[in-house]
Formats: C-alpha cells, sequence, structure tokens
C-alpha cells in the first residue's frame, strides 16, 4: 500500500479566503492548541468548500500545487 499524506491547512491569520491547489485536504482551523477537529474536506468538481466548524472558505487553484495562498495557511507535515 502506497503512502499518501493528505496536506492539512488552516486559518489562524483569519483570511476570508484559503486557496488551495488540491481538491482533498484536511481543516484544522487554528493552530494547535486552538485547532478544531480535523476534518476531511473534498472539494470534487465544485471550485469551492466552506469548513463546517470554523467557516473558512477555501478555493481551488490547480496552479498551487499541494500548496496554499496565503502560505502561511499550510501545517508543515500532514498531523
Amino acid at each position: 500500500m502506497a503512502e499518501h499524506r493528505i496536506p492539512h491547512f488552516h486559518n489562524e491569520p483569519g483570511v476570508a479566503t484559503v486557496r488551495v491547489g488540491v481538491k482533498e485536504f484536511m481543516c484544522i482551523g487554528a493552530l494547535p492548541p486552538f485547532d478544531h477537529p480535523h476534518i476531511f474536506i473534498d472539494i470534487g468538481g465544485d471550485a469551492e468548500a466552506i469548513c463546517s466548524y470554523c467557516s473558512t472558505r477555501f478555493v481551488f487553484d490547480a496552479g498551487l500545487g499541494v500548496h496554499s495562498n496565503p502560505p502561511e495557511c499550510e501545517l508543515g507535515d500532514a498531523a
């Protein structure tokens, strides 16, 4: 079985929109210890998704690869 890491993103900066280059990821809300339950989000065929815990709006941008804009919304190694 191949190892597959799911990118984790947060909204510690409190921005209105986080652009992500993947359609499947985990939202953790804020940085630990103030994070919410880590939930899986699948944008699927849509262009955006909203986290049901923290209401962060994630917009898909294929040009970002596995990264986010703003870049500080990426959690280093997947937790």
